[in-house]
């Protein structure tokens, strides 16, 4: 496999460069731009994190160079481009420790994951009466997929209580496990408050309660190391957007074994072994799961952006992120008329808020005209706020880019709201 595609640097800039140093935000194209004539000040991480260059120069170089069918051609740029599509698998495996590159599903994102998972293995494993465990602090994209396998088959939603500061109830997970728990599906890191979960005892639990486990990574992955052996869950599940990595790139990883037992999604090219009008034979893991023309580009951008991150240290990122968070939260608690949502004892990268008097959409606008991008709504995770009484939050989220002038701007955005709204 050629070096060229993945290479973690883009040109003239380091790859080892400090999280929130100018080298490393100089590979950031992006944050050179103007918002209303304001600089960009980015804020948005949990939702989508902005592109380094070099995953920009791998997405065009693919095109420029290797653009073909991967697995179905005998010329030189589909051999090539299957080459660097396989090779993008094993930096996906190595990145999250899997034991076999076969076990990385190349996906849209986190989402189809979920749907795959819950469409196949779930249709095979739910009966009426069983039950599927998920959590009060999920994402939409971990709820709606459960909710119509159960409503399908005839299963029960069971759903985990949280705290006023957006914990899971202290022993509740474990309580509501049950001899019909078939599935426990849960979030590492909350989208909505950034509360960490112990992911790694929560699956434990279910394991001896006999329940297949999905864990949601989305907001775990870009900001600190993730080990799917270690942590001994059944499938995993992260978007690219939310990694440095390009839109439409995600992954699901499953063991082989369980993956094997799966009847495949969806059907079409590639993820069969042969095909006649009497019948069709799968192709082998992960092909069989991978149906039609993959996005190969997408997944080579992938592959540079987890390369990227390793060359700057996990260790590093988590530490700078952990940094700015807890600043973050000790400036906007000492405003008066500011609330943070979500207190939980572990957090990461993630600050929901509200202003008293002014809604979280208004306060997205106005620090929109400041060129502050931040994300104000229910963050694809209605119950979470219906939970806490609340129609919405402001949220700002944090990335390797950011910087203590980043939270200087949002600190006076959020005064000068106050100000034109009299709070």
């Amino acid at each position: 496999m050629s070096a060229a595609l993945f290479s973690p640097a883009a040109p003239g800039a380091s790859p080892s460069a400090s999280p929130g140093s100018p080298e490393l935000r100089a590979q950031f194209p992006i944050l050179a731009r103007k918002v209303h004539k304001q600089p960009l000040i980015y804020l948005d991480n949990a939702a989508t994190t902005q592109k380094p260059q070099c995953v920009i120069d791998a997405l065009t170089h693919c095109y420029t160079h290797w653009n073909a069918n991967v697995h179905r051609g005998v010329h030189l740029l589909s051999q090539e481009a299957t080459e660097h599509y396989e090779g993008a698998r094993k930096v996906v495996a190595q990145f999250i420790g899997a034991a076999l590159p076969e076990e990385i599903v190349f996906v849209r994102g986190a989402t189809e994951g979920i749907n795959l998972v819950a469409q196949t293995l779930g249709r095979t494993q739910l009966s009426k009466g069983d039950e599927v465990l998920i959590t009060g602090l999920e994402h939409h994209s971990n709820i709606v997929p459960w909710q119509m396998l159960c409503a399908e088959r005839g299963a029960t939603l069971r759903v985990c209580p949280i705290t006023d500061a957006g914990e899971l109830v202290p022993g509740a997970f474990d309580a509501l496990l049950a001899s019909r728990t078939k599935i426990a599906a849960f979030s590492w890191v909350s989208n909505a408050l950034g509360t960490v979960n112990p992911v790694a005892a929560m699956c434990r639990a279910a394991k001896r309660a006999g329940a297949i486990t999905l864990v949601d990574a989305c907001q775990a992955v870009p900001h600190f190391a993730v080990n799917v052996q270690e942590l001994d869950c059944d499938f995993l599940v992260f978007s690219g957007h939310k990694l440095y990595a390009p839109n439409g790139s995600g992954v699901l990883w499953g063991r082989k074994a369980l993956l094997e037992s799966m009847p495949p999604w969806q059907g079409g090219g590639d993820m069969i072994a042969s095909v006649t009008f009497e019948g069709s034979t799968w192709n082998h893991v992960p092909h069989k799961f991978e149906a039609g023309t993959p996005d190969y580009p997408a997944v080579a951008g992938m592959a540079t952006a987890l390369q990227w991150l390793q060359a700057i240290g996990l260790q590093r990122v988590q530490a700078h992120e952990a940094a700015l968070l807890a600043e973050a939260t000790e400036r906007i608690s000492a405003i008066k008329g500011v609330r943070i949502i979500g207190t939980a004892a572990a957090k990461a990268s993630v600050l929901s808020f509200v202003i008293d008097g002014v809604h979280p959409h208004d306060i997205g606008t106005i620090l929109d005209r400041k060129g502050i991008a931040i994300r104000a709504g229910h963050h694809c995770a209605q119950p979470v706020m219906d939970r806490l009484g609340l129609a919405a939050t402001a949220r700002a989220s944090f990335g390797v880019s950011n910087t203590s002038a980043d939270i200087d701007a949002l600190v006076e955005g959020i005064v000068a709201v106050q100000k034109l709204f009299g709070a």
